[in-house]
């Protein structure tokens, strides 16, 4: 497969990676025995993205309180939930966003517990944090960081009395990297099909709910206008129907992210809809992909590392498809603003 190295990518995210278990478990142990009054989930464009699958997760599974915060948004709000109480979780790959490093350290000042999933040490963000766990290389440190906060959000859940099955659980993570390997070689001939076909489309829409809006935010803005400098909109599922069905037309491109949590039939909805006027519908289901030793109970929660691995594919090849590097930009990061 292009730019794939199966055996880096079962080093990082399937040995590496799980070695980190046990780290993150003294961490929310302690947290937790200390006590808390809810959890912030904080990041900034691809990181904030990152953690709307969980604040789904702890919401649907949990009593716990929980937000997710967009990290400059939180600087200027005034959130008044905010407090020495609150547990503030963090992720950043270089360890330097400027918005999360600001906001990693107002909510130290505010007296907050502070976790973050950094790359890099010696950084910013893995410097002010009061428990950094570090990932252990930059490549594949999205997969990694979706590891440790499934890790980190059903122990805070277990240790709230409300996840027993905590240890199979987290056994069966181990499992996943060689289950999300044998999707990405199923999937990787669909990918370069897509990126062919579609190298000079110049829209996209993306559709996703559940554990997987997170995944449909970040793709269309970090990758296809990020990196791809694709226009592109991501719509979640239940309100596809407010607004944006009446720009689908014979020849749109329709993403739709499926995963297997309770909101599959928001988005069965949207495809209903699509196969009736686009000819260009695309559809990535995590169903399709069998995740040997995983249990049927906790596949839902895994559609979140499942579908991001194969997007990633898609990505590769769009690269290549349209000539145009994913690590090329014109003002991130290259301009004051």
């Amino acid at each position: 497969m292009l730019k794939f190295d199966r055996e880096l990518f079962l080093q990082i995210v399937g040995k590496d990676s799980i070695a980190k278990r046990e780290e993150i478990e003294k961490v929310v142990d302690e947290v937790s025995a200390k006590g808390f009054k809810n959890i912030f989930l904080i990041g900034s464009g691809g990181t904030i993205a990152m953690m709307y699958p969980y604040e789904y997760i702890l919401k649907s599974n949990s009593t716990l309180e929980v937000h997710a915060e967009i990290a400059a948004e939180l600087l200027v709000m005034n959130h008044h939930h905010l407090s020495k109480e609150s547990v503030c979780i963090f992720a950043s790959v270089t360890g330097t966003t400027k918005e999360t490093v600001a906001a990693a350290q107002f909510c130290k000042e505010k007296g907050a517990t502070t976790i973050g999933f950094v790359a890099k040490p010696g950084t910013p963000l893995a410097e002010t944090v009061d428990y950094c766990i570090l990932a252990p290389d930059e490549k594949h440190s999205f997969d990694t960081f979706f590891i440790y906060l499934q890790l980190l959000t059903f122990r805070f859940i277990h240790n709230h009395d409300e996840f027993p099955q905590y240890k199979q659980f987290a056994s069966e993570i181990a499992l996943l990297p060689q289950g999300i390997v044998q999707a990405l070689e199923a999937f990787d001939a669909r990918a370069e099909q897509f990126a062919i076909k579609h190298k000079d489309t110049g829209y996209h829409m993306l559709v996703g709910a559940g554990n997987l809006w997170g995944n449909t935010y970040s793709y269309a803005m970090c990758i296809l206008e990020e990196m791809q400098w694709i226009k592109s909109k991501s719509i979640h599922a239940a309100e596809f129907f407010h607004g944006t069905l009446e720009l689908v037309e014979e020849d749109t491109s329709l993403i739709l992210f499926k995963g297997e949590d309770e909101t599959r039939p928001l988005v069965e909805r949207v495809e209903r809809f699509a196969e009736k006027i686009t000819k260009e519908l695309f559809v990535i289901d995590t169903k399709d992909y069998p995740l040997e030793g995983i249990s049927e109970e906790f596949r839902k929660h895994f559609a979140v590392n499942v579908n991001w691995a194969l997007t990633g594919r898609i990505s590769v090849y769009l690269e290549r498809e349209r000539n145009h590097s994913l690590d090329v930009r014109r003002y991130y990061r290259k301009l004051d603003y």
